[in-house]
């Protein structure tokens, strides 16, 4: 890629932060909104594949195919996908993907939204606003996981809170 390419996508990537696939009509909401519909078609697509492979592998091999969570618990993903009977495998299916979409969305969006709030009240947009934000979300995320424990809500807070920072010094240096 020559430099004028490397401009025109960095100016093309910029400019996505201005086009909002939703115009609720305040940045706030646009922004949650956008960050919430990107995060959870994201997540729906890993749910798919990842659970495609699953089934794949446990088709060729026999063995039942488990992943662990946000909080280290081995589970099997779909139970009901056994093959006997096709509605009851593409219910569990849907109600898999749609749950690991919403808690996609929900940690995109919330983060997403806090960040732009913390900026809007502190006035500057630094690692602290990252760090917040992202405690927040972790926590929130945690409590959405089926056994959520004080231990993984504190584990997740804190998790959140440091990739969120670390993230934030990271695009500065970069």
């Amino acid at each position: 890629m020559n430099t004028s390419e490397t401009r025109k996508f960095v100016d093309e990537v910029r400019g996505l932060e201005k086009n909002w696939m939703l115009d609720l009509g305040h940045p706030l909401l646009n922004r949650v909104a956008d960050s919430f519909v990107k995060a959870a078609g994201i997540g729906a697509i890993q749910a798919v594949t990842r659970d495609s492979y699953f089934m794949a592998v446990e088709g060729e091999s026999g063995v039942t195919g488990s992943v662990s969570d946000a909080t280290g618990t081995r589970k099997r993903t779909f139970p009901d996908l056994k093959g006997s009977n096709n509605s009851k495998s593409a219910e569990a299916m849907v109600k898999g993907v749609s749950k690991e979409s919403f808690q996609w969305g929900l940690a995109a969006g919330m983060h997403s939204g806090l960040t732009y709030g913390l900026t809007e009240v502190r006035g500057t947009h630094d690692w602290k606003n990252s760090a917040v934000a992202g405690a927040v979300t972790g926590a929130a995320l945690a409590l959405t996981s089926d056994n959520a424990s004080h231990e993984q809500v504190v584990q997740c807070a804190i998790t959140g809170a440091a990739l969120s920072a670390a993230a934030n010094v990271l695009s500065d240096i970069l």
